[in-house]
């Protein structure tokens, strides 16, 4: 396995060219986020500059090993800030509950500069995160960005889901509907700092050294998790 650090100017144009290439040979999603980058340039320049920023925080480690927990800490920061839109599309949530959140999230700001900015906030994020994934698979060889972050974006739309769907309850009855869910917040908001505690922990390792560990591994999510989190725990 590579042991040298990655530079700045490396990371940077890995990230560039997988953007370019999600437009042509990705999925629909990644293509979408992707082509609003490449066809509008001022979008793009803004892209790379806030990604500019979060490479600088990734390369400046001067080992690999900690490069690989700042990649990882990275792609934490980029599953929450794209939770808002994709909570949007996932809930088809329209008219006035769209405003409502927007304001809860934005206080009372205008409200269609509110969406285009978060709209633009998630394609930049998208990428991104598209991006940490690629360097972790291609030049880090990083298992924790396949299966074990996986189900921690799932868990964090779940959780996520369960904020705002509170939030936004109005009447009574959707009041009644959302406090099983309200009750469960702070279950699942421990449940996902010791997920990214372990997460952090993993040891370096290549997706198929990883895929070949988990040998009688149980089914369901929740037991799943709990054996690639206790594994983890248990090897520092």
């Amino acid at each position: 396995m590579l042991v040298h650090a990655y530079k700045h100017a490396r990371l940077m144009e890995e990230s560039e060219a997988r953007v370019e290439m999600a437009a042509s040979f990705d999925s629909p999603a990644d293509l979408l986020v992707a082509s609003r980058l490449l066809e509008h340039p001022d979008a793009y320049r803004r892209w790379e500059a806030e990604h500019d920023r979060l490479m600088r925080v990734v390369s400046e480690p001067t080992r690999l090993a900690r490069q690989v927990v700042a990649l990882r800490s990275t792609a934490f920061v980029l599953v929450h800030r794209k939770a808002t839109f994709e909570y949007l599309r996932d809930r088809q949530i329209t008219g006035a509950r769209r405003r409502r959140l927007f304001a809860f999230f934005c206080g009372f700001r205008d409200y269609t500069n509110a969406v285009l900015a978060e709209h633009g906030n998630y394609v930049r994020c998208s990428s991104s995160y598209l991006c940490a994934h690629h360097l972790a698979e291609h030049l880090m060889q990083d298992a924790a960005f396949d299966e074990p972050l996986r189900l921690y974006e799932q868990w964090y739309s779940e959780y996520f889901r369960t904020f705002c769907d509170t939030a936004l309850a109005e009447t009574e009855e959707e009041k009644q509907a959302t406090a099983p869910m309200d009750a469960l917040k702070p279950l699942l908001k421990y449940q996902l700092a010791e997920a990214r505690k372990a997460i952090l922990e993993m040891p370096q390792m290549p997706a198929e050294d990883w895929r070949e560990a988990q040998i009688r591994k149980p089914t369901g999510d929740t037991q799943r998790l709990r054996a690639i989190f206790g594994s983890a725990n248990r090897t520092n």
